[in-house]
Parts: C-alpha cells; sequence; structure tokens
C-alpha cells in the first residue's frame, strides 16, 4: 500500500474572514496536490478564525453549509482531501467542529471538540460527546480530535482501540504550552502505534500568542515533519507498511490488562 502524504497548513489566516480563509486553503490545496500529498490538514477554527467572540454564533453554520460546499469546490478541484475546522450550529447549539472532505468532494467525517479549554471555549461552545469519529481514505482509518482532546491519552488510546492510524488534530495551541507539540504529540503516537498529524496556528491572535510547530508524528515516536513558528505548508509520509511493522514490533496494545483499569473510568 502507498503513503499518504499529508499537507499540514500552519496559518491562522484572517481572523473573522471566511472568504479570504477559503482563498488561503485554495492556495495550500494547489501547493500540496502539485507536491504529491493525497490529504491537507488545516488548524482548529480555520475556516472562521479562533478569538472571533461575538462573531463566532454570526460565523457559526450547520456541517452541510457554505463553507463545506467551499471545501468540497476545492477538494475536487485539486483531487486531494481536506481537514478543516469551524464552528459548527447544530440548532441553538454551537460546536468547535472539524469536517473531513474527500477528493471527489463527499463530507467523510464530521468531529466536535470533546474536551473544550478555557473560558473562552466554555463560554461559546457546547461539548461534543462522540470520543472516536473515523473515516477511510486511501486504505487507511483516519480518526479526528482537535487540539485539547489529544491532552488526554484516554483519547487516543481509544483511537487506537478502535483502529485509527492516522489521526488528525487540528489545534490552536498557544503560549506557553508549546511543550504538547514538542513532546507531547510524539509520545501519544507512540504509545498509542498511529500517525499523528498536528496542525497548528501561529502568531497573534486576540488575547492569544499561537506557537506553530505544527509536526507529523510516527508511531515510533519521531517526528517526520516539523514547522517552525511562521506561516508555512509541511509535508510528511504516512507509511502504511512502516506502521505495521511499528506496531507488530511494539508491544503495548498487546500487553494492556484493562482489567486493571476500571477504576480509572
Amino acid at each position: 500500500m502507498p503513503s499518504l502524504r499529508t499537507a499540514l497548513l500552519q496559518s491562522s489566516g484572517r481572523p473573522g474572514a471566511v472568504a479570504e480563509n477559503l482563498k488561503v486553503l485554495d492556495e495550500a490545496a494547489a501547493r500540496a496536490a502539485a507536491a504529491g500529498a493525497g490529504l491537507l490538514v488545516s488548524p482548529e477554527l480555520f475556516l472562521t478564525g479562533y478569538a472571533i467572540g461575538d462573531a463566532v454564533p454570526v460565523l457559526a453554520e450547520p456541517a452541510d453549509g457554505p463553507g463545506a460546499e467551499a471545501v468540497a469546490e476545492i477538494a475536487v478541484r485539486h483531487g486531494l482531501a481536506v481537514l478543516y475546522g469551524y464552528p459548527e450550529r447544530d440548532g441553538q447549539r454551537i460546536f468547535n467542529a472539524s469536517q473531513l472532505i474527500g477528493p471527489e468532494g463527499t463530507r467523510l467525517a464530521n468531529y466536535r471538540k470533546t474536551h473544550l479549554f478555557g473560558c473562552f471555549e466554555q463560554e461559546w461552545f457546547t461539548p461534543g460527546e462522540q470520543t472516536v469519529v473515523q473515516a477511510d481514505l486511501d486504505g487507511l482509518r483516519i480518526g479526528l480530535l482537535i487540539c485539547y482532546d489529544v491532552e488526554f491519552p484516554e483519547n487516543v488510546r481509544a483511537h487506537a482501540l478502535a483502529g485509527t492510524d492516522l489521526l488528525l488534530v487540528p489545534t490552536a495551541q498557544m503560549h506557553p504550552f508549546q511543550f504538547v507539540a514538542e513532546s507531547v504529540v510524539p509520545v501519544r503516537a507512540f504509545e498509542s502505534q498511529m500517525y499523528v498529524a498536528y496542525v497548528n496556528r501561529t502568531g497573534p491572535e486576540g488575547e492569544f500568542e499561537f506557537v506553530g510547530l505544527s509536526c507529523l508524528a510516527g508511531p515510533d515516536g519521531t517526528v517526520r515533519t516539523r514547522a517552525g513558528r511562521g506561516e508555512e505548508l509541511v509535508l510528511g509520509e504516512v507509511d502504511p507498511e512502516f506502521l505495521a511493522a511499528s506496531r507488530a514490533a511494539n508491544p503495548y496494545l498487546h500487553d494492556r490488562r484493562p482489567g486493571l483499569y476500571g477504576s480509572l473510568a
């Protein structure tokens, strides 16, 4: 099975300007496709911006709304899958969501962030209730989490037990928590034997300072590609054969003793 070249778009776009952010996504998709990528991953709430305050309910839209249609057009035009973050409206509730669109423009998976970070997110968003959301792409099982979710090992282990091969984590990681990008994410990939694509915003936005450092970590705990602190598009390979070999050699999942862990829940 061939590798899936995955492009990580590290950018904050233009907060509050959906049309401008779609242009940034379109340009990144063109560059990624030209480099042979089959998947482009953008950061948390990329469609609208993160620190948009009162604009959250104004810009929120359904999972099948105009943003989804626009991203589907981008995916089809460039022939690759696209993962984007956006505020999802469902009736009176708003979720911090991410959606995976396939290269044919099909909506493959929609995930609602389950662990909301800080007062800002807790004020505007409702937490999701489904931990494991997956889709199949190019022979790989793709899983979705968002930012703070990946800092809970239970979430990533749940994906491992459900067969996730590549975990996509759009994020808005801010100063002074850059150790998550530098240390936690590679450990999560190793301890649960999967690839993790962690894709961050960058630079100042409202009261926040996003630290960049997006990465693709492999199941051996090594970082396959790493962005710096600025706007950047980086690419890395998700190799199914290496993943299978790593899982065969690493005993973590095989040596678990679930009967001992009941008290953790």
